[in-house]
């Protein structure tokens, strides 16, 4: 199947249907409040950093979807704030009318029936391409490991630069981002912040939510820590800087 991958700027019909597509993000995941400052204006300010594809045996029904997100940091480090950092980052400089930067990758996606077939690194491709395109000389990623939620005991720290035999990452997401040139940098460790109430939290994950304590959630690459006298709970969940030099 012949693939086709655009930016949203040129195919606008995807907008109405591009958040609909079957994913694999945990519904707890959804409700980071810094999410707020992007996704919501992809079709309008960021429609150049959103990168969609389809293929001709379904023309017009995405398979897969790339953000990206332009900020401006004067720091020489990535941020420790990750993911809601340059989210948080982007929407300053917007609206203080800087150029940016830096530009950042916050998520590839793929549509259930079609993983396991190697789009998300063809969507990381496209996507150190169009960031080239733009004028950036790097894309950071703060990546999200994706076998790190079947270990929440243990540390980013130690999971992030775990290899296998061969010297590339155990991890397979990071593997992908080593094998098409990025390079880890460091953990972010507070990359994504969610918190909830407890009925947000059962809610969010089907789980009683009745005690204090730490609380194993699935997906979560970290246990949610819930304080039940205080009806609320809150995750922090860690991710890595992974960086993709584009000349």
């Amino acid at each position: 199947m012949a693939l086709t991958i655009t930016t949203l700027a040129e195919r606008p019909e995807f907008a109405a249907t591009l958040w609909e597509m079957d994913h694999t993000w945990p519904e707890f995941a959804l409700n980071d409040p810094l999410a707020d400052l992007f996704y919501p204006f992809t079709d309008t300010t960021y429609a150049e950093y959103v990168l969609v594809a389809d293929d001709d045996a379904d023309p017009g029904r995405p398979v897969a979807r790339a953000c990206m997100m332009p900020y401006r940091s004067e720091a020489a480090e990535l941020p420790d704030d990750g993911w809601d950092g340059v989210i948080r980052r982007g929407w300053l400089a917007r609206e203080r009318g800087q150029r940016p930067n830096g530009v950042s990758a916050l998520e590839i996606s793929v549509r259930k029936d079609r993983q396991g077939g190697g789009l998300s690194g063809v969507m990381l491709r496209a996507m150190r391409e169009r960031a080239a395109a733009l004028g950036f000389a790097e894309l950071v990623a703060p990546v999200r490991p994706n076998h790190k939620h079947l270990e929440p005991g243990t540390p980013m720290a130690e999971y992030a630069w775990r290899t296998r035999e061969d010297g590339l990452p155990y991890d397979p997401w990071l593997r992908v981002h080593v094998r098409a040139g990025g390079k880890i940098v460091k953990v972010a460790p507070r990359s994504m912040v969610v918190a909830g109430t407890l009925a947000e939290w059962r809610t969010w994950t089907g789980l009683p939510f009745d005690r204090s304590g730490e609380v194993e959630v699935p997906g979560a690459l970290t246990p949610v820590l819930c304080r039940a006298e205080h009806d609320h709970a809150v995750y922090v969940e860690p991710n890595v800087w992974v960086s993709h030099p584009l000349s």
